[in-house]
């Protein structure tokens, strides 16, 4: 009965985590790619990352476009989900100081390419289904992953009116997240 109670345990904590992490990602590539600040998601994301980030921008500056604040605080939150895994579901290592830390950065990136996999497999579906509606959801997912999605256009073209390049993109983000030398229990 403990074994399913902690793997129910580690995945409630994993996803409610993972979400919010996923939410402070989203506030640096939403400031990375210039998105507009009065969008109702971006002011939700705002909203729920302002208070921490602003207590790490007190120490830690932003650089150019980067908002460092923020990917510090995200690093921290993989750092500790990473060590809630490893206590849930491998109480036998311990906790880990050095490797999480690597372990860290590799969920992060993780969780980017897993943004970008549903940002851009959502737009594709509202493409499809109402397509040249205007709505905040699509103006943001527009803005997050037209930089992903532009180089691959000027590549492959449109094929009869059909776009692949939210394929071709979709693809490249699956091989780069499982590249990644990620632990089974962390991803």
């Amino acid at each position: 009965m403990i074994d399913h109670t902690n793997n129910a345990l580690l995945f409630l904590v994993d996803t409610v985590l993972s979400l919010y992490i996923i939410v402070v990602l989203l506030r640096v590539i939403l400031q990375l790619v210039h998105a507009d600040f009065r969008n109702p998601i971006s002011q939700f994301v705002w909203q729920t990352t302002r208070m921490p980030v602003n207590v790490l921008r007190r120490v830690i500056p932003r650089w150019r476009n980067w908002d460092v604040p923020a990917l510090v605080f995200g690093l921290i939150l993989s750092y500790i989900l990473i060590q809630i895994d490893l206590a849930l579901g491998a109480p036998g290592f311990g906790p880990q100081l050095l490797p999480s830390v690597a372990w860290a950065i590799l969920k992060m990136a993780t969780l980017v390419c897993n943004l970008y996999f549903f940002t851009i497999l959502i737009q594709a579906l509202m493409s499809w289904i109402s397509p040249n509606q205007y709505s905040p959801a699509t103006a943001i997912l527009f803005t997050i992953n037209e930089p992903l999605l532009r180089p691959v256009r000027g590549v492959i073209p449109t094929i009869g009116g059909l776009d692949l390049s939210p394929l071709v993109v979709i693809i490249a983000l699956e091989v780069v997240s499982r590249l990644l030398p990620l632990p089974g229990l962390f991803r």
